[in-house]
């Protein structure tokens, strides 16, 4: 783990704060050099601790490391608290924070074959088809 002791540095532009969806938006870029790249829940601690939040009201995604390494830049929001995050930042970022659960649902391909199944019968029988045709398989 000596990667995580390399120094970091981060830098912001593009700063805007937005009041309406209660967050301050920027462009983040970190130079990190001799290291292959920098974690999103290092980024989220160290904008955290810069802009003087809670870690869990900060969201950082879309980094894109430059060819050559050294530099990484992406996107990073500070909302003002964690109730404003979890109204407006999507779910599946949500769900990477550990701020929400992920909703279990069959796959793709499942869902289409059962609604096709569904299909070929009329009325309440529908949902009785696409039923004991799962359990057959």
């Amino acid at each position: 783990m000596a990667d995580r002791e390399q120094p970091v540095t981060l830098r912001t532009r593009k700063f805007i704060r937005n009041a309406l969806l209660g967050r301050k938006q920027m462009v983040v870029d970190v130079l990190h050099p001799n290291r292959a790249n920098v974690s999103k829940d290092e980024l989220r601690q160290k904008l955290a601790e810069l802009y003087k939040a809670n870690k869990d009201q900060v969201s950082c995604f879309g980094f894109r490391t430059q060819f050559g390494g050294g530099k990484s830049t992406g996107f990073a929001l500070i909302y003002d608290s964690h109730e404003v995050m979890k109204k407006f930042e999507p779910h599946y970022r949500l769900v990477r924070y550990g701020a929400a659960t992920k909703i279990e649902k069959a796959s793709r391909q499942q869902r289409k074959q059962r609604k096709n199944r569904a299909k070929t019968v009329r009325g309440t029988a529908k949902g009785k088809a696409a039923a004991s045709k799962d359990k057959k398989k």
